[in-house]
């Protein structure tokens, strides 16, 4: 198992998961036989005791009637087992998938894109072909949300350590992982669900300590049945009966009424109640050495009972509400047992005993889902590294540093180092020949590094720290902004940033491109010395050579480094390999002519 890739782990899990599958429809297929076989001999040999009159066997169809409900419960069973399978196939060849960079299909997390933001649109956070589609593997609504709130915002140290011990635990044992996925992917938790369950445990209880109706719950039932007995010993005539089991009706149904609120509030969400009490049992039955996984478990100790189990509890009594949908059976059972008063009571008795603890039920599983998903990132790509946390200030410093997104196949690496806070990095360089890329490389394993993921190199060491960026600036119509001062706007949070002294790291790509080239290189120039008399960090990338001259004016903050092109028979070959220096080769000129542009 060690020595496989995880293709062909996946792929060896994708047979075995396959076989297994194959065993159980065939035993599903066996169980459909013989329930029509039991349940077909009880009725058969009731009709013959009946017909025959030979009573003193009638423990023979009851018999048969407990074996085909023996054998129902099995089959139940066995088509839970078939639905996981088929989830853990599925989970598989969508590794599989993502192994093959393709990835798209997945859950692109738009829905938690933020309208302003220091990097997440310039880096591709969210949306499609993004970073929140290629790593995130939650499937709560919670722990897609907290997914994102890990991307947005950086860890403190200690915490990013701790996530970094717990996601190598979980790295290797795929299988709990996948598991973990499975339960989550039967019916998905919800946030409205959460919020429902937290509304209800808000709400006074109406029954559980009244006396008066710690009373009526066994007098009303009480006097049901003594109607029925007087009646079946023919003390009450039919009509008297009637009228009396028509009244306890009518009380039942009064009472049913009071019961329907809370009815209502917590009305279709067992399904999520299982899937939410699958995932916690899985976590449960899990020991666990990293004090950060011992810490989400211990959050689902709340005493003797398990969590899992007081969910499946809350679940069954939901259950049991629900014989309401079927008037056949609801009818008798609230007459004579009010049953509705019965399951009003379990619940609220269930809400004083857990309302404590359910928040950290929803919290500890999202934590747990995401923790898992950087655990899927890590075996995904063997070859990624956890980085080192630096306790010095601007440091980041990485060998063999790539973009996560790109494939393997076509990933260009590149080693890179700076450290202080007065240290500005110059990237020129040709069109196309990876400046932007390489900011992006590097702002998004800072994201990766400060949420406690692993990251893609052979090394990194990081100082804690946020970035901020100006790289895909764009008008807003609606607001009648330009992209010019829509770009100003962005670059003023940053200068405010630097003015409070904030740990960010910059990452600045073709500053002021929205205004005429001699503003555009005064304001540059400007900017740059302002950033460096702030003690500023980061890399910016630009066209304009002149720039590289303020290295002269300050050789110890701003250092050049390039991308260049190479240029054979008007072709263009690019290496996208960092360099000392400054760019001595430009394209556009080619790249004009190539378009039909007559220079």
């Amino acid at each position: 198992m060690l020595n496989k890739t995880p293709l062909e782990r996946y792929q060896e899990l994708v047979s075995i998961h396959t076989a297994t599958l194959s065993k159980y429809n065939k035993r599903g297929i066996i169980f459909g036989w013989l329930r029509f076989i039991t349940i077909i001999s009880a009725f058969a040999s009731l009709w013959w005791l009946w017909t025959n009159g030979f009573f003193a066997f009638i423990f023979l169809p009851i018999i048969l009637l407990i074996l085909f409900f023996y054998i129902l419960s099995k089959d139940v069973n066995n088509k839970e087992a078939i639905k996981n399978l088929l989830r853990l196939v599925q989970i598989n060849k969508t590794e599989i998938e993502v192994l093959q960079h393709r990835f798209t299909h997945l859950p692109d997390g738009s829905l938690y894109k933020p309208g302003l933001h220091d990097y997440a649109n310039d880096l591709d956070i969210f949306g499609r072909a993004s970073l929140f589609q290629y790593t995130n593997r939650t499937n709560s609504e919670q722990g897609n949300k907290l997914f994102s709130e890990w991307m947005l915002d950086p860890a403190p140290p200690t915490i990013i350590l701790q996530r970094q011990e717990a996601v190598k635990e979980l790295t290797q044992d795929v299988q709990w992982r996948q598991q973990l996925q499975s339960y989550g992917k039967e019916t998905p938790v919800t946030i409205s669900m959460q919020q429902k369950i937290e509304s209800w445990l808000q709400q006074p209880t109406q029954f559980i300590y009244k006396k008066k109706w710690q009373l009526l719950r066994f007098i009303l039932p009480g006097i049901s049945f003594s109607f029925l007995l007087l009646h079946l010993t023919g003390i009450i005539p039919s009509p008297f009966f009637y009228a009396l089991i028509f009244l306890q009706l009518i009380i039942s149904l009064g009472i049913s009424k009071m019961v329907m609120p809370a009815y209502l509030q917590l009305n279709k969400i067992a399904s999520e109640l299982a899937s939410l009490s699958g995932s916690i049992s899985w976590i449960e039955k899990k020991t666990f050495n990293s004090n950060l996984l011992k810490e989400i478990k211990n959050k689902y100790d709340t005493g003797e009972t398990p969590s899992s189990a007081k969910i499946t509890k809350l679940r069954k009594i939901l259950d049991m509400l629900d014989i309401r949908l079927n008037p056949l059976v609801f009818i008798p059972l609230n007459t004579f047992f009010f049953w509705d008063l019965q399951q009003i009571f379990s619940l609220e008795k269930w809400k004083t005993t857990n309302k404590k603890s359910i928040d950290d039920w929803f919290t500890a599983l999202a934590e747990m889902e995401c923790l898992s998903s950087m655990a899927t990132l890590s075996f995904n790509n063997p070859e990624g590294i956890f980085p080192g946390i630096s306790t010095s200030e601007g440091m980041f410093s990485a060998e063999e540093l790539g973009h996560p997104l790109i494939p393997k196949d076509k990933l260009i690496n590149n080693s890179f180092s700076t450290e202080g806070l007065n240290q500005m990095n110059l990237i020129t360089g040709s069109n196309m020949a990876g400046k932007s890329t390489f900011l992006r490389s590097i702002g998004v394993n800072i994201v990766l590094a400060m949420m406690g993921s692993p990251v893609c190199a052979k090394r990194l060491t990081v100082s804690p720290m946020k970035i901020m960026s100006s790289m895909r600036v764009s008008d807003n119509l609606e607001e009648s902004t330009s992209t010019f001062y829509a770009e100003l706007k962005k670059l003023k949070e940053i200068i405010d940033a630097v003015y409070e002294n904030k740990k960010a790291f910059l990452l600045l790509d073709e500053i002021l491109r929205g205004t005429n080239s001699a503003d555009r290189h005064t304001g540059s120039k400007a900017l740059i010395k302002q950033l460096i008399q702030h003690k500023a960090a980061g890399l910016i990338a630009t066209h304009d050579l002149e720039l590289a001259k303020l290295a002269d004016e300050f050789p110890g903050s701003i250092h050049n480094y390039h991308f260049d092109v190479q240029v054979a028979n008007d072709e263009l070959y690019f290496d996208y390999k960092l360099k000392r220096g400054v760019c001595q080769s430009m394209n556009a000129s080619i790249l004009m002519k190539k378009i039909g542009i007559e220079l």
